[in-house]
């Protein structure tokens, strides 16, 4: 079963000079304590605005999107129209729609939409996109080139055939894709230049669970999302024995990321042929780290430091014991037997010396 579609979804960008403004929209049906219709718009990666029609909200999370709508009153309207009046309407009657269409009486049901462009600042390429999902599963999505929907799953053929039909709203859909988007980007990405188009670099770490765990490369910090991470051995990037993990957001608007290595077929001696690589979008430098144990941090070499200590100590115990008995079972022998004569010369002395 597919999810692709997510309240917020981050997808990352391969190319150094490509920008993304996404739209994010949800409606809902039948869900206690939701509200029925919230939105939200991304520039690369970062969230913009945020709206909540049960809320009666629409905030910009940016304080460069604070001085667009001052400057440009209009813009704050159509969000609100957007969050407030079109978004909750349509919604309701897609949601409608859909549960007719499939024999849906009452239960909770989701709609979700994802539309947006790429816009490569160097070639001035324009992708857009736009897509469905209902209930957690892609269900239909638009194809530019043809002007046409696609049916994601069989439920979907008759509302494609319905939206086919409809020329006056697919014109409205490729304005939007490739005029009306792009041109929102391209102005988002000037006034929001110096947050946008900064380059964070990531802190990176080796990080290892146990003795047998993979070894994960992580890096943690950086911005914008568009960046990759790779294993090489003896330079060459490899893919076997790899695990590459998603671009994920951390609290303050950056992001992270980690690939695994599993080192069960490596010999100690190899390891040095392996290393970790980073490399971000639109900085010429990468970030190179060696597999090296001495640099791989762990959780278990605390517990491994502590169990040379307590090994000693229950020796010395062990020992005491020992020697406690053996003290109690002498002066018992030495109570029964008539004492010897005196030797000056004979000492006992013991020393513990636990190794710590």
């Amino acid at each position: 079963m597919k999810t692709l579609f997510l309240l917020l979804l981050f997808c990352h960008v391969s190319s150094a000079v490509k920008h993304s403004l996404k739209i994010f929209r949800t409606g809902s049906s039948g869900v206690p304590n939701l509200s029925e219709f919230v939105g939200s718009l991304e520039v690369d990666g970062s969230l913009v605005g945020y709206c909540d029609s049960n809320k009666n909200i629409v905030e910009p999370k940016q304080d460069w999107v604070k001085k667009i709508i001052e400057d440009d009153p209009q813009h704050f309207q159509w969000y609100t129209q957007e969050c407030f009046q079109s978004g909750p309407n349509i919604f309701k009657v897609w949601i409608n729609n859909l549960k007719q269409h499939l024999n849906q009486s009452g239960g909770v049901h989701i709609l979700q939409d994802i539309s947006g462009c790429e816009w490569d600042d160097e070639t001035g390429e324009v992708n857009g996109f736009n897509q469905f999902g209902y209930d957690g599963e892609d269900f239909i999505s638009f194809d530019l080139q043809t002007l046409t929907w696609i049916a994601l799953k069989p439920q979907a053929v008759t509302t494609k055939l319905k939206w086919d039909s409809e020329e006056a709203r697919i014109k409205v859909k490729e304005i939007d894709l490739t005029k009306i988007f792009p041109g929102l980007l391209k102005k988002y990405l000037v006034f929001g230049n110096s947050s946008l188009q900064r380059k964070d670099l990531p802190s990176v770490s080796l990080l290892q669970k146990t003795p047998s765990s993979p070894v994960s490369c992580h890096a943690t910090g950086f911005y914008p999302d568009s960046a990759l991470m790779f294993w090489r051995k003896d330079g060459e990037e490899i893919h076997e024995d790899v695990d590459h993990g998603e671009i994920l957001p951390n609290h303050d608007g950056s992001f992270q990321m980690s690939v695994d290595l599993n080192l069960s077929s490596v010999t100690p001696e190899d390891w040095r042929r392996y290393d970790c690589v980073f490399q971000l979008s639109g900085v010429k430098n990468n970030i190179v780290i060696k597999l090296d144990k001495a640099v791989i941090r762990t959780n278990w070499e605390k517990s491994s430091d502590m169990t040379v200590p307590i090994t000693a100590a229950a020796v010395v115990l062990v020992l005491i014991f020992i020697t406690a008995v053996g003290l109690m079972a002498y002066k018992k022998k030495k109570a029964k037997c008539p004492p010897s004569p005196p030797d000056d010369g004979s000492e006992l002395s013991e020393k513990l010396n636990p190794e710590t």
